[in-house]
């Protein structure tokens, strides 16, 4: 492989704000795998983020990159897995696997698409230090024949439009927006872009906490909410707190340590069989490794409000809570499923299908 931007690439990264900017280029933010591709000829490379290789694990992409993409070119974009209208992310993150035989067999059941929104290279030129106005009209003309499951994301530079895709397209399972000054130019790693999420709150008991790993103050809050049929399911963790707080927290929680997880909701997590039936802290998998899982068990007496973006399968905080404060007039079986708002349903068609109104794809 021989091209003018060569791997490994750290793609640009976008900045947290809570409104979304103006004058600027708008995309929805994809739930995905961030990837970029590679494609020499006959050679095609996809790598991670973190430059971590791809390829293997989405055999079924790389005929229809081959197909679709330019001899010669270098593109940003997101790996994704719709399911049922909308972005599956655990149908994604199951295709990390190191058995050929499953890849093989996933990547029939649940074949990948990538959704293409920057150009890196094209022929033998390097597009890094084109504005990115320049570089969205060249990817628009070297995708124009592009076909499923490659795609270009929809883009448009009207705000109007960028505020109806924040409320709409949640409901397929995007992000949120990702703002882009139209004169960007692209600078690996660093985080130029505006990225606008969706935030809601929810009240949820704090079951549990573990350690940092810096020493004995907490890393994480272990987060739980009732279900229909009254069990204390874990949904997720709180774990961004200044060192300060993090030493406060242990003192205000030892009233409530327990010596040992026995008699509490999830006194099984250490029994890797029942996971199967409850959403349990502790479940290894292929992302945990051997990480120490063990965590301090508190009664499940106090309330506490965190913000979230959206939850993964109706089950779990898709990414860590933020903590936003106590609520001592909550009661812990108050905390269901039942509070947590759910985005009106949009079918992922709609977003990569014909042409929208606002969006300046051909």
């Amino acid at each position: 492989m021989d091209l003018p931007v060569m791997p490994p690439v750290k793609p640009m990264l976008a900045k947290s704000v809570a409104k979304i900017p103006p004058e600027m280029q708008y995309e929805a933010k994809w739930d995905g795998f961030r990837a970029i591709v590679f494609r020499d000829g006959d050679e095609i490379e996809v790598t991670s983020r973190t430059g971590k290789p791809l390829t293997r694990y989405f055999p079924e992409l790389i005929a229809s990159l081959k197909a679709n993409l330019p001899a010669r070119s270098v593109l940003d974009g997101e790996v994704v897995i719709a399911r049922d209208g909308r972005l599956d992310f655990d149908a994604l993150t199951e295709r990390i696997h190191p058995a050929a035989s499953r890849v093989k067999l996933l990547a029939e059941q649940t074949p990948a698409s990538f959704v293409a929104f920057d150009l890196l290279a094209l022929g033998d030129v390097s597009l890094l230090d084109t504005p990115l106005a320049d570089r969205r009209a060249q990817l628009v003309m070297a995708l124009a024949g592009a076909r499923a499951p490659v795609h270009i994301a929809p883009a448009t530079t009207d705000q109007e439009v960028a505020r109806r895709w924040f409320e709409q397209y949640e409901g397929a399972g995007l992000d949120g927006v990702i703002a882009k000054p139209l004169d960007l130019l692209y600078r690996q790693n660093e985080r130029l872009m505006y990225k606008i999420k969706h935030e809601r709150t929810a009240d949820v008991v704090i079951a549990g906490y573990r350690f940092h790993k810096s020493g004995p103050v907490v890393g994480s809050l272990l987060l739980g909410l009732y279900d229909a049929e009254g069990a204390l399911q874990h949904v997720g963790v709180c774990a961004a707190f200044p060192m300060k707080r993090r030493e406060e927290l242990v003192t205000e929680l030892e009233p409530l340590r327990m010596e040992s997880a026995e008699g509490h909701p999830w006194a099984a997590w250490a029994d890797e069989s029942a996971h199967e039936s409850a959403r349990l802290p502790g479940a290894t998998s292929r992302w945990t490794g051997k990480k120490d899982l063990s965590w301090v068990a508190l009664r499940p007496e106090r309330v506490a409000e965190v913000a979230y973006d959206h939850m993964e399968n109706g089950a779990r905080f898709r990414h860590t809570a933020q903590w936003r404060r106590w609520r001592p007039d909550r009661t812990p079986e108050s905390c269901t499923y039942g509070q947590l708002e759910e985005p009106v349903g949009y079918d992922l068609s709609e977003v990569l299908g014909p042409r929208q109104a606002g969006d300046i794809s051909p």
